[in-house]
């Protein structure tokens, strides 16, 4: 893959909230993030655990990510994916303190972003979910009360008709600058 075909990629990804009703096999999905967890990591950690729900599972959580009208059409999405903090190493720890830098956000934030690349690669539209009720959604999930979910990722075909939505961005000279 050139570089082209990565902005293609790119240019091609959007957050769809409009998902089909075809089911996305659970192969797809567990492949998606076997591609997302590829992705690099302070020290090489891996503080990160991904928790794909899908059927009653995912219909019995959906809620907690549908406060004040937000996200209703996660219930269309074939799976829910939790991007959840896991264990971090030591050094990542000493690292953040002594840096005042809390790589393990870095690092989940950066999963993500492989996450809904490799759905689009997939055929998989995506949604960065990133409000929620996380005390309920952590109950739910089996995890501890200290353990951090930044956001869920909806996953799903898109409706045949979504539209690819053009991309509007900064001019690169307003947000680029290169010091020799």
């Amino acid at each position: 893959m050139d570089l082209k075909d990565m902005q293609a990629l790119y240019l091609k990804r959007q957050s769809c909230r409009s998902f089909s009703d075809m089911i996305v096999p659970e192969e797809v999905i567990a492949e998606i993030c076997r591609t997302a967890l590829l992705a690099p990591s302070a020290t090489n950690a891996q503080p990160w655990r991904l928790i794909a729900v899908m059927g009653e599972k995912k219909d019995e959580i959906v809620k907690y990510l549908q406060r004040l009208g937000m996200n209703k059409f996660a219930s269309k999405a074939s799976a829910l994916v939790a991007v959840a903090e896991g264990k971090s190493g030591g050094m990542m720890k000493l690292g953040s303190v002594f840096k005042e830098n809390e790589f393990v956000r870095n690092d989940l934030g950066i999963l993500t972003a492989h996450l809904v690349l490799a759905a689009e690669a997939a055929g998989v539209g995506s949604c960065i979910l990133g409000w929620r009720d996380e005390e309920k959604l952590r109950a739910a999930l089996g995890l501890g009360k200290d353990t951090l979910i930044p956001v869920v990722v909806a996953l799903g075909y898109p409706e045949e008709a979504y539209p690819v939505r053009e991309k509007k961005r900064k001019p690169l000279e307003e947000v680029f600058t290169l010091l020799k």
